[in-house]
């Protein structure tokens, strides 16, 4: 099939699927469809599940490329199985009831009942890669902007003169702008001024660096995919870093109280 028709099998599951995406995933060498003898790209059915299973594990268990390619490597040597179906089944909330389920099933099992395959573990994180991707198209005005997230034209002063939240050019914000000031908001309500939060700024401005650096020598790369990859690797590392920071906040927070 062409890469059109993976595309309309993929959508229904996976709205921001693109053909790019595709394409990335292939140069990182987690997909390789067939090609004709003029370099077209045919996709069989094993490619499209093998791209479910990607996309569900970045979608739902916030994995990063490199993991996900570890795990299709463990397929790959028959050491564990794929298993799709039941992610997509988990993801719905539904249970395995069909003829291929049983097939699965028989597929992680030796034949005396004993295990011979695993099934692949996730582990689950706070923060999905696809949750940092940007909408540059979102343009809210400041009265806009005081209204959804309630608050006054004197707590965005504060907060734009603590450098927590900086307007565009035209005067405009985005939609992390109103979450970002609502959340300062409610943390006012507990006696926290915007001037205090500027040490999460500082803390986050370290952290974005970090990623960054990891990141531009992917950008600086010379293949027409070099942008798409630095982005990929940018949202997948700042989501394991927001996840990071979490998991270090909590445990903070619980020895605090003896936990």
């Amino acid at each position: 099939m062409s890469i059109g028709s993976v595309l309309d099998l993929l959508r229904p599951d996976f709205p921001d699927i693109t053909i790019s995406k595709i394409r990335f995933l292939e140069s990182e060498g987690l997909i390789s469809p067939e090609r004709t003898p003029s370099g077209y790209r045919r996709f069989h059915v094993a490619d499209v599940e093998r791209l479910r299973f990607v996309l569900t594990a970045q979608r739902d268990q916030y994995l990063p490329l490199k993991v996900i390619k570890e795990q299709l490597e463990a397929i790959d040597s028959g050491a564990a199985t794929l298993g799709v179906r039941e992610a997509r089944v988990r993801a719905g909330g539904g249970a395995v009831s069909d003829s291929r389920a049983g097939s699965d099933s028989r597929e992680a099992l030796g034949p005396n009942g004993d295990c011979r395959l695993r099934r692949l573990g996730v582990v689950p994180g706070e923060v999905s890669p696809e949750e940092l991707r940007f909408d540059h198209e979102i343009r809210i005005p400041r009265a806009d902007l005081l209204q959804q997230a309630g608050i006054d034209e004197k707590f965005l002063t504060e907060l734009i003169r603590a450098n927590l939240i900086t307007p565009g050019a035209a005067g405009y914000f985005d939609a992390d702008a109103v979450t970002l000031a609502r959340t300062a908001k409610a943390l006012s309500e507990f006696g926290l001024e915007a001037r205090h939060l500027r040490a999460f700024k500082l803390a986050a401005d370290r952290e974005a660096a970090m990623v960054a650096q990891i990141a531009a020598p992917i950008a600086k790369s010379r293949d027409a995919d070099a942008r798409a990859r630095a982005e990929e690797t940018v949202r997948e590392l700042a989501a394991l870093s927001l996840t990071l920071h979490t998991c270090l906040v909590k445990t903070s927070v619980r020895a605090s109280l003896g936990g």
